[in-house]
């Protein structure tokens, strides 16, 4: 999409209370707003924050501020307004009709990035059906031709069924074969996550705000060549690497969509199979723009939308705060970010783009791991070696004595390990 645009956020004026205060402020809004728009590569010609008294039902704008931004549209030369809200059909509607040029607001926008970014069978799959949620609540919008009414068939039949109840039943019959097939894909991701349950590596997640720079990161730690932008939603289908660690240990790296305020429900539902990889890791890296100035309020939207997945638990030992773009700090900022890693203990400070911090961060990855660590017993006959050696090569070993004629051993496994080994001596039995 190309052209020049509108991009407006509308804030509603009242006093600043203590709920207020860990609030984004309206123009840290409206620069992701801008950020958001040029993800899909449009101009920004005019962009404001419009403080309102209260919403207006018809426009969701005032009359003042719609007959205001109308001139600037026109003389701009503005062909699409963006809304930084939730526009009802009936407003975006009126709103096109006083504007003249398509408007568009946030869940619009947040889709049309991305249809855009969307590379794997999957991905288009997850937009389509998001996209198909949405159009059917804008059916509204079509009102030019709601008169049109198709035959009914027999005597009894009626005027027949009017083109508005035809679009609704055709959009809802292709979101029912949709979610067939997300399921379908939900399937096939469960069967390759046990395949890789049958490999010996952990799954460690990089989830993030957007732009957060976890691709930047990702690229970093396995020297892969994943699209890497200074761009809003760069990524949105997973990619998953495999990645060695200090202590020799193997990982399997997953770089997955970047999060966002007020995401839409529909669009969480919608892309739920791919953030389902998150729920599926052992570790979780939680990476963060700390050169943001609203890196606080980015990363509490990080762990809404986590808790809404059931990863909720940012305290436990399955999470590490990664405090990135750390080259981007005056030296104050960047001494107190790099103390507050020190103090914490399940966090690393670093800069994806130098390097710098990232041998903090694989250490810390192997301790955490080993955290997650079972220590579980096993007698083992003197013969079966190849239990023993496969013990030693995918746990730590705490003790081994000989006993009544087997081999009592005291090992410490991930819950993963611990499934593989006990399958393998159910199967070799």
């Amino acid at each position: 999409m190309e052209g020049r645009a509108l991009v407006v956020h509308p804030a509603l004026k009242r006093k600043i209370d203590a709920a207020d205060a860990a609030a984004r402020a309206p123009e840290d809004k409206l620069e992701e707003a801008c950020g958001l728009a040029r993800a899909i590569d449009l101009k920004i010609a005019h962009a404001e924050v419009v403080r309102l008294p209260s919403f207006r039902p018809s426009t969701l704008l005032g009359e003042g501020a719609v007959e205001r931004l109308g001139k600037i549209v026109k003389e701009e030369g503005i062909a699409i307004a963006v809304v930084d809200g939730l526009l009802g059909p009936v407003q975006q509607r009126n709103l096109e009709k006083e504007w003249r040029c398509k408007v568009i607001d946030r869940t619009g926008l947040i889709l049309e990035i991305f249809g855009a970014r969307a590379r794997t069978a999957e991905g288009r799959l997850q937009v389509e059906l998001a996209q198909l949620t949405y159009q059917r609540s804008r059916l509204v919008r079509t009102w030019s031709h709601l008169e049109r009414q198709r035959g009914g068939f027999g005597f009894l039949a009626g005027p027949g069924e009017s083109q508005l109840e035809s679009d609704r039943r055709q959009i809802g019959d292709k979101i029912v074969r949709l979610k067939k097939e997300l399921e379908e894909v939900k399937r096939t991701r469960a069967l390759h996550r046990k395949a890789r349950a049958r490999v010996p590596y952990p799954v460690v997640a990089l989830v993030g705000y957007t732009n957060a720079g976890k691709s930047t990161l990702f690229n970093r730690l396995v020297h892969a060549r994943v699209l890497a932008a200074d761009m809003l939603f760069a990524t949105l289908d997973p990619t998953m690497r495999a990645l060695a660690l200090p202590s020799g240990r193997k990982i399997i790296l997953s770089d997955t969509v970047g999060f966002v305020s007020d995401l839409p429900h529909d669009l969480v539902a919608a892309f739920r199979a791919t953030l389902e990889e998150v729920l599926a890791a052992d570790l979780v890296l939680h990476v963060r723009d700390v050169s943001h100035p609203e890196t606080e309020a980015q990363a509490a939207d990080v762990r809404k939308v986590l808790a809404e997945l059931g990863r909720a638990d940012e305290a436990g030992d399955e999470f590490v705060e990664v405090y990135n773009k750390l080259d981007r700090l005056d030296p104050e900022a960047r001494d107190a970010w790099t103390a507050r890693a020190t103090r914490e203990a399940n966090a690393a400070c670093l800069s994806a783009i130098t390097g710098e911090g990232t041998d903090r961060l694989l250490t810390l990855i192997d301790k955490r791991l080993a955290a997650l660590r079972q220590t579980v017993e096993y007698d083992l006959p003197f013969a079966d070696g190849a239990a023993l050696a496969w013990l030693h090569e995918h746990g730590q070993v705490l003790d081994s004595r000989a006993e009544d004629g087997h081999l009592h051993v005291t090992v410490a496994l991930d819950p993963a390990d611990r499934q593989r080994f006990e399958h393998r001596l159910r199967t070799a039995s």
